[in-house]
């Protein structure tokens, strides 16, 4: 093997790394059909995010407490799958490569358990509970068979370290274009579809999503192509691997991170649709709200590769979610009168905020290929399957804490709240996930992999790929 390239180490990342090979470089046309795939995966995952909770306890009819417990069950069960979902991915092999196939394979499936999901039976209070388990379940593990292999796609679409950022920042521009869409529109097609039945109107909104879903997870698999692949002469060893994989401290401090992020999102995202329903007594502004998000969200992301080149992915990162922790403190100030004010901190914290989204899975990318400079093993469908079980896991935790904050705090679903609960609700949106952001920007001080790091790491794999290519 032929020693790192210490030359390239020296230059400063401005200069360095602003210059990507033509052989590296991925066309726009790709990334954009790239992009598709999690503008699929966002018509679910923020339907989860800000409306899957007060559906459940609103129309559905479970109380809160069995909510939170329900999701922390049903998504740690689905995220202990992540891992296998890597597994099985990287030891796919077909004529359109490891992971595409699937992006196409469990599109329809996918559609349909999103429907069932949110269709309401006509059963009893613990035959309907068993029934939301087991939709949900099964919906949160066709999710996982779609969204793992197409987020590990994006590690084996290019080698390049500053291209996968490009690739990861205009697909996250797709996911919350996607957002925006939702968050905007979904409770008007509840209404429009439903005449009247917010059971009916549910449904057919997903069914909707679901069509939407499918001819984008189409697009996606037509347009991408995986490029990287694993050395010729690594063999299966799931052991090692996961053994390899807990021993890699920059995978170890990401899956921490994201846990702690994606916890602190649930708990404010799930309290909004309350705060606006009974402290503000505006439901029509949530809507507005929520679209404020995923268009603050949107700049923050078209900005975030041009910023990581200049100050790095890890400085960044703790800059975003540092800041945007402090600015979502402040919604503890507000008064139901306060519109503005509330627009303005759900503005200003998402566009801090906004940066990390693809700086995060493009350093999932990193942490892969460190793994395979480290190991000589290269396992990118498990190297991300974490990133997506740390994602569901901290979804979990967030979704069962909330549960129990409103159960502390007396809510009672469809009356006029007591100031004990509202006071639940406010701090839901402010305090506590101040304090989860906060701690997860402390543990990324531990993350090791800077970009001067990353161009060592680059031009090392380059050379033995060169070398066995030459041998072979």
């Amino acid at each position: 093997m032929k020693p790192p390239n210490e030359r390239g180490t020296e230059n400063r990342v401005s200069t360095a790394t602003e210059k990507i090979p033509l052989a590296d470089r991925v066309s726009l046309k790709e990334k954009i059909g790239y992009s598709l795939g999690d503008a699929a995966s966002n018509l679910y995952w923020k339907t989860f995010e800000f409306f899957l909770f007060i559906f459940y306890t609103d129309v559905f009819g479970i109380s809160a407490a069995a909510v939170g417990a329900m999701l922390l069950v049903t998504r740690i069960a689905d995220a202990v799958a992540d891992p296998v979902m890597g597994a099985i991915a990287d030891r796919t092999k077909t004529r359109w490569g490891h992971f595409r196939p699937y992006v196409l394979w469990f599109a329809l499936p996918l559609a349909v358990a999103g429907v069932l999901t949110f269709t309401t039976p006509n059963l009893a209070g613990g035959s309907k509970l068993v029934y939301a388990y087991i939709t949900y379940t099964l919906l949160m593990f066709l999710y996982t068979a779609v969204n793992i292999p197409y987020t590990a796609l994006m590690g084996v679409m290019t080698p390049n370290s500053l291209e996968r950022t490009s690739i990861s920042s205009i697909r996250f521009i797709g996911a919350f274009t996607a957002g925006v869409f939702v968050q905007y529109f979904t409770l008007k097609f509840v209404k429009w579809f439903g005449q009247g039945s917010d059971l009916r109107g549910w449904q057919l909104t997903m069914v909707l999503y679901g069509v939407l879903a499918i001819i984008m997870l189409a697009l996606c698999f037509a347009s991408t192509r995986e490029r990287v692949v694993p050395p010729p002469q690594q063999d299966s060893d799931l052991k090692r691997d996961l053994r390899e994989l807990f021993g890699s401290r920059p995978w170890l401090v990401l899956v921490g991170v994201l846990l702690l992020i994606l916890a602190a999102f649930v708990v404010k995202g799930s309290a909004s649709a309350y705060y606006f329903k009974y402290f503000v007594n505006r439901q029509d502004l949530l809507g507005p709200f929520l679209v404020s998000n995923g268009l603050a969200f949107l700049a923050a992301v078209s900005m975030a590769s041009y910023l990581a080149k200049r100050l790095g992915k890890k400085p960044l990162f703790m800059l975003a979610i540092g800041i945007g922790a402090a600015v979502i403190a402040g919604f503890c100030l507000p008064g139901p009168p306060d519109i503005w004010l509330m627009f303005a901190l759900q503005i200003v914290s998402s566009f801090v905020i906004g940066f990390n989204s693809p700086l995060v899975f493009a350093m999932f990318a990193d942490a892969a290929d460190d793994a395979e400079w480290r190991t000589g093993r290269r396992n990118t469908g498990l190297v991300f399957a974490s990133a997506i079980f740390s994602t569901k896991l901290g979804v979990a935790i967030g979704g069962w804490m909330f549960g129990l904050i409103l159960a502390y705090f007396g809510y009672v679903a469809n009356v006029a709240q007591t100031a004990r609960s509202l006071h639940g609700i406010i701090l839901s949106m402010s305090w506590i996930p101040c304090v989860l952001m906060l701690l997860a920007t402390a543990l990324m001080k531990f993350y090791p992999l800077d970009e001067e790091l990353m161009v060592k790491i680059e031009a090392d794999l380059k050379a033995r790929r060169g070398e066995i290519e030459a041998s072979a």
